[in-house]
Parts: structure tokens; sequence; C-alpha cells
């Protein structure tokens, strides 16, 4: 019987290592071709590693937890079709329990990630709420549940606490009950390094400016019917944003730019990183050639982009190769913020909440829609000037929508 081994794939630009998430066979099961084996988890986003071949798992070379690089054997499977009496009897109590959960198919329901835990702590599928794709069950979602169901017992049983006895990742709590330990994931270590090092090897500063929405409000009153009649989706905020920040982009070349070593490089391209947050935390999927896209294709590609990120099925391909960023705070409630850029790129616009305020138009005080937007620039390669014009390109393209259509 031939062997086969489970390695680390290449992992995308700039991650060469990752860490064992969780194991979904043990040693002995059974696997399929191509079926997901082992979860790993690398400072982007999750990704699942099938199985080289049918057979049974016949060795875990890395436990749950231990780092790993790209091409590093993780497991051997022992290939081929015959593959012993222990496998054949579990595939027929695979056979007969997939029988009795037929109604609720557990397979389509959940994650393989999921289905581990359900699993391994023999939980009722229709006590978990689903915020996947159709309702799909995932990870952070069996854990959320144990969660819940971990502090409902602590209530019931008083007395000193102790470690939760929960098969996954580990949470752990003081016996005082004062304080809770969970490790941080390998997203978390990024995000956290990443803004380090934007602090560090960056000269980053903001300048503010305030946006009348008015107009844009008004023209999405008159035409969101007509527009998501007509394409299938409804007309949002972010596409006047990038649309006007790709013509300001191209007004001002340098915020487009990056230092790299002791060069400037100047993109005639524009790929715009919008930040999204995920089960696990923030992630900037790209939104490429903007300049190229109409206004529903902008909209069709960010909410396709979303969806990735809630389902966790976002790709590596996804979040490469931005050369500038948009976050919007205002889904949150936030007012005013100072991003922070996202590395090597040169700036970030900031979107936040829309306020009803008094404001002067003309000689008159009126009450309008105000939004603060912010720009944080790398002043090695952004001069004030260039990041304020920035803004008020910005400004003028979102308070006049028909700048955007013809492009001035």
């Amino acid at each position: 019987m031939s062997k086969d081994n489970i390695e680390v794939p290449e992992l995308g630009e700039s991650i060469t290592e990752g860490t064992i998430a969780s194991w979904f066979k043990n040693e002995g099961d059974a696997v399929e071709a191509d079926e997901p084996v082992v979860e790993l988890e690398t400072d982007k986003v999750t990704v699942e590693i099938n199985s080289p071949s049918e057979g049974i798992l016949e060795k875990i070379l890395k436990n749950i937890g231990e780092t790993v690089k790209v091409h590093e054997v993780i497991g051997v499977v022992s290939a081929g079709k015959n593959i012993g009496p222990a496998a054949e009897e579990e595939k027929k109590s695979a056979k007969e329990t997939s029988k009795e959960t037929a109604a609720k198919d557990i397979e389509s329901l959940t994650t393989p990630s999921a289905r581990l835990l359900i699993e391994e702590n023999s939980l009722d599928i229709a006590a978990i709420k689903g915020s996947g794709k159709h309702g799909q069950i995932t990870k952070e979602d069996v854990l959320l549940y144990l969660e819940g169901a971990s502090k409902a017992e602590e209530k019931q049983s008083p007395g000193p606490k102790k470690e939760t006895q929960i098969k996954g990742p580990a949470i752990l709590q003081d016996t005082k009950g004062l304080e809770e330990i969970k490790p941080m994931s390998r997203l978390r270590q990024a995000i956290a390094n990443r803004l380090v090092e934007a602090q560090h090897t960056a000269a980053i500063l903001t300048t503010f400016n305030e946006i009348d929405m008015k107009a844009v409000i008004d023209l999405r009153a008159r035409y969101k019917e007509s527009f998501e009649k007509k394409h299938g989706v409804k007309l949002g905020f972010m596409s006047f944003f990038a649309k006007a920040a790709v013509n300001a982009l191209k007004e001002i070349p340098a915020i487009n730019a990056e230092i790299r070593g002791e060069n400037i490089v100047y993109k005639n391209y524009y790929n715009l990183g919008v930040a999204v947050g995920g089960p696990k935390g923030l992630v900037v999927p790209v939104v490429r050639d903007v300049d190229k896209m109409t206004f529903a294709e902008i909209e069709k590609e960010l909410g396709r982009l979303a969806e990735k990120v809630k389902t966790g099925s976002i790709a590596l391909s996804d979040l490469e190769g931005g050369t500038f960023s948009i976050t919007n705070g205002g889904i949150y409630g936030s007012m005013m913020s100072t991003p922070i850029l996202n590395p090597p790129q040169s700036g970030i616009l900031g979107m936040h909440n829309i306020v009803k305020r008094a404001v002067v138009v003309g000689d008159e005080i009126q009450i309008r829609p105000m939004m603060y937007a912010a720009l944080s620039y790398d002043h090695r390669i952004v001069d004030g000037k260039e990041a304020v014009t920035f803004l008020v390109k910005i400004k003028e393209a979102i308070e006049d929508p028909s700048r955007l259509m013809l492009e001035v």
C-alpha cells in the first residue's frame, strides 16, 4: 500500500508559516481524496488542507497549536481503496448515521471544523444558530454556543471556577473568576504586529474634512429601486467613495504609491482594499481595477467579498495587491477616528457615521446630513498639501456626484 504525505501548501505572498488549528480526523480514520482533514490558521486567513488520496490517516505528525512551515509534512495517508475492515466498518456506520440524520443533513449545515467540535462535544446541531451562508454553522458559532453553555453551567453551580473543558482552542479562567485568558489567534497577532509596524516604520499623519451627504442620499433615494431591479444589488455609499477615491488618486498619484527600499513606486492601477469585520477580526479584501468598474460592478464585488469574509471562505488571493484602503467606522457608530495605514500602502480613507447637523449653506443655516472623513497618510512620501487636496477632491465628488460621471 502506497503512502502519501499531507503537506502545507503555498499560502500566498509573504506567508511562510501557520498554526495547526484542528484536525478533522483521528489517526486510523478513513479519508476520501480531496476531503478536508486539517485546518491551518495563518496570519491572514484560515485554510483547510485536503487529503491527497483515499485511504487511512496513518499518522498525524503535527498537533493542534504547533507552528508549521510551507511544504512541511504534517501527516501521512496510507493510500488505496482496500482500506481494511476497520475502515469498512466505519463507512458502514457512517452510512447508518447518515440515514438517521438525513433530515438535518449535518454535512451541508456545518463546516468541517464546526462538525468536528459538534461531534467531539456531543452537541445537538438543532440548538446551534448558524451565521454562515444559508445559515451554515461555522466553527465560531459552535465556540460561542459552548461558551454560552459554560457560563450557564457556572451560574447554576456556584463555587471556584476551573479550566473550561471545551475541545478545541483553550479558554482558561482563574480560580476566582476575575480573569479569563484566551490564546491570541494568529490573525489577531498579525493585526497587532502590523499596527505596531505601521506606526514604527511610517510617518503617519491624519487630515480631516466634513462632507455634506445630502446629494448622494437624494440620488440613492431617487434611483435605488430601479438600480436594484436592473442590477440585482443595492446601491450603497461605498461605491461612491470608491469612485471618488480613484479620481482623487489619479490627481494625487503619491497616495497610490509606496516606498520600496530607496525608491518610490507609482502605481497606474487602482486596487482598493475595503476593511470588513469578520468572525476572527478585521480583514481587508481587495476590489481590483476599480477605475474600470461601474457602480453596479463595485457593489456586486463588495457583496461577494463581504460574504466570503462572513463565511470564512476568503482566500489569500482576495487580500493581496491593494494600493489604497477604505475603512468605514460609521457602520459601528464612529463619529471620527484616525485610521492606521495598511503597509506598504501610503494612504487610507476613513468614513464615519452620518449625523444631521446645523451648517451654513449660502447665507442660511440648514439641517444637513454630515459625515466627517479622515485621510491618514505616510508623510515620507505624501506632502500635507497633497493630502489636504486629496480629501477636498473626495468632498467635492461626494457633494456633487455628477463629477463622478464626468470624472472631473
